[in-house]
């Protein structure tokens, strides 16, 4: 865990040098954590949620924005040498908040603050039932946007990552991980737009190493009607380093803007692939501040 968090903050520091230095040096105000931009200079809300497809964009600058998972249920069903496993798992409150450091890079801390995990196990008619509950682990994430923050017709962030095993036994890992995340944005023609992302993640594997996986996504999004709006998106997760099959995914889902500051959203997650969760209905809120 030291090893991972010693990289992340010491990069960390090392890009918000780097992005401060051009901004001082440059013809525009310099915003930062401690001169916030100003309200009818920010842009307008991007979150991360509700698709699997990041956003590219950023904060703005000494700003805050709480994105919250009010509800969210992972289902599954498998079999395993004649045994059928059907694993619930609840989460309610998960957060990510975000703080705006530079006008072009956010902070995040991401928590499934509860976390209800049920598994059911069947065999030749006996079944037994298991219950966790608890907090999951804690991620923080650091948004860099390379370009596009402030306009123009694409947008791309990376985004490093690490995990640290906070979690409640049996919920969470038992040693830290990470990865790095690149999202991109396109504006198409007709109000649709386009997202899409790479990732690589470094998880735990059953022997407490560390396994690589190929995290990919591309959304589909286009207003519906006022300020109610929708998405499509496909979803694949490789594992490079085991032979498990990836994990393929459909999501749908809609949003609605209550506000410019608030915005609510719905969807579900399917899985097209028999490796992949069955279903991930969720409901969530966004606000900026």
């Amino acid at each position: 865990m030291k090893a991972w968090s010693h990289i992340f903050l010491r990069a960390s520091w090392t890009i918000l040098i780097a992005i401060g230095t051009t901004n001082a040096i440059g013809d525009e105000p310099f915003y930062h954590l401690f001169n916030p931009k100003p309200k009818g200079a920010m842009r307008e809300l991007s979150t991360d949620r509700p698709d699997l497809t990041e956003s590219p964009y950023t904060v703005d600058a000494g700003h805050v924005q709480w994105e919250i998972d009010l509800w969210n249920l992972t289902y599954d069903r498998s079999q395993e040498q004649g045994q059928q496993i059907t694993t619930a798992s609840h989460t309610w409150g998960g957060l990510n908040f975000k703080v705006g450091l530079l006008d072009q890079v956010d902070l995040q801390a991401v928590l499934p603050m509860h976390v209800d995990l049920r598994t059911k196990s069947s065999i030749a008619g006996q079944s037994q039932r298991q219950r966790k509950r608890g907090t999951g682990d804690l991620t923080t994430r650091l948004k860099i946007n390379l370009w596009g923050n402030d306009g123009g017709g694409t947008a791309m962030a990376i985004m490093p990552f690490v995990t640290f095993p906070t979690g409640a036994e049996s919920i969470g890992q038992d040693r830290a991980a990470g990865g790095v995340i690149v999202p991109f944005a396109m504006e198409l023609e007709k109000g649709w737009s386009l997202g899409a992302q790479t990732e690589v993640d470094w998880v735990e594997d059953e022997g407490n190493g560390l396994d690589t996986q190929w995290f990919n996504t591309l959304t589909l999004g286009h207003a519906i009607v006022g300020n109610l709006a929708g998405y499509t998106e496909w979803a694949a997760r490789v594992h490079l380093d085991s032979d498990q099959a990836w994990e393929g995914q459909w999501n749908v889902g809609l949003t609605y803007a209550i506000s410019s500051e608030m915005q609510l959203d719905g969807g579900c997650n399917f899985g097209i692939t028999s490796s992949a969760p069955h279903a991930n209905p969720f409901l969530g809120l966004s606000m900026r501040f």
